[in-house]
């Protein structure tokens, strides 16, 4: 059996974020071809990237886990200086650079080291965001058999000069959007490197029911309300998010849609009586608070894909995203299954126009789940990384 790595800044069971669950779904679907190994760091949070998990080599779910130690954690007041800086001089000189990526961390010198000297035991090693120091360090060590996965979108970040070098030492990608895939092209001049679009699979429970939510929260009153899944900070325009929905009421005093919010909050949420804050709940609430809403939020300009977002047209419900953002307006456009905006009086008007036109809504419904079936299905999606793999891969046998 063919090993193979994967490296990621977070890894676990306990971690949230975008780009490390889809590491481990990923993960969990190889081992059943290749002997997976995955290089991280022992941070469960991304602020700080304190040191959680024990150091060393454990098993999750049949992937072997390999951590190293951060180093030092992020100082913010450092941090936010460097990144000022940087924000300021995006052809900022290596030894700015240097100490840039080293405090946006997790700095973990020993898993770089590592890289360097055991790449030849692996077949291909999958490198997962670009904008970490264990990918901007670890990729450009990797000799002919690095796949990039950069999770990029538009941000002032991708623009600095540090980062053409880590994206010049990709042997192949895969890009989560054809959105993705062009950004990365237009920046990077890179079409001749082979890659793959693969999206991700999307898994929801075989059974949901909108009225067992409804039941469990009856105190909030829910029969009309939207949702919004996921972090709760300024990062995804959570405050924007906010301030519509509160002028919406005022406009629309006799409207009794509520907004509920579940996840973990990062930033103040207002005291506002249509504004229900769940925190963070189980599974089977996520997915019966999705299929009860009358649409998912996502507010959020920067975002390579969205799970959330699949999730919700995997159970025919539409979305309302932030149009700034070409992978989730490519979404709603490909799919004739949501709608976008860029500012208060799209917002209203997208809300308005999915109850003043029901049938319509119901086309949207179907266009939905059907957008997820044609083109986010897991054996699709490994088939592709298969392919890809062949394409880098060394034998070391």
């Amino acid at each position: 059996m063919k090993k193979i790595a994967i490296i990621n800044q977070r890894y676990g069971l306990e971690v949230n974020g975008g780009s490390e669950l889809y590491s481990r779904e990923i993960a969990e679907r190889l081992k059943a071809k290749y002997e997976v190994e995955v290089l991280t760091s022992c941070a469960v949070e991304y602020v700080k990237w304190s040191n959680y998990y024990k150091e060393g080599v454990e098993d999750i779910n049949g992937v072997t886990v390999r951590r190293f130690k951060t180093e030092h954690e992020r100082i913010p007041k450092i941090f936010s200086a460097l990144d000022s800086e940087m924000l300021s001089n995006p052809d900022a000189p290596v030894e700015l650079s240097d100490r840039w990526i080293e405090h946006m961390g997790p700095y973990c010198p020993q898993l770089v080291e590592y890289v360097d000297e055991h790449q030849d035991e692996y077949e291909a090693i999958i490198v997962v965001t670009y904008l970490y120091y264990t990918a901007v360090k670890s990729i450009v060590r990797i000799k002919d058999k690095a796949i990039f996965i950069p999770t990029a979108h538009q941000e002032p970040f991708i623009h600095f000069d540090m980062y053409k070098k880590v994206f010049g030492a990709a042997d192949a990608f895969v890009f989560l959007t054809d959105e993705e895939k062009d950004l990365v092209h237009s920046i990077f001049h890179n079409e001749d490197v082979p890659y793959e679009v693969c999206g991700v699979g999307v898994d929801v429970p075989s059974e949901v029911s909108a009225d067992r939510f409804r039941k469990k929260y009856s105190q909030y009153n829910l029969d009309s309300y939207i949702i919004y899944v996921g972090r709760i900070d300024e990062g995804k325009d959570c405050p924007r998010l906010f301030r519509y929905f509160m002028e919406y009421k005022k406009r629309n005093k006799n409207s009794d849609l509520k907004l509920v919010l579940m996840g973990k909050a990062v930033c103040d949420i207002p005291k506002h009586p249509d504004i229900i804050n769940l925190g963070f709940v189980t599974d089977e609430d996520k997915f019966d608070g999705i299929s009860g809403a009358k649409a998912l939020m996502l507010p959020s300009k920067f975002e390579s894909l969205s799970i959330s977002v699949l999730e919700a047209m995997t159970l025919s419900k539409p979305v309302i995203v932030n149009g700034i953002c070409d992978v989730l307006k490519g979404h709603c456009i490909k799919s004739n299954g949501g709608l976008y905006y860029k500012n208060f009086f799209e917002f209203e008007g997208c809300l308005n126009y999915l109850y003043e036109h029901p049938d319509v809504y119901e086309i949207m419904c179907k266009n939905a789940r059907k957008y997820v079936d044609d083109y986010f299905q897991w054996d699709d999606i490994m088939k592709k990384f298969d392919d890809i793999i062949a394409k880098v891969g060394k034998t070391t046998e």
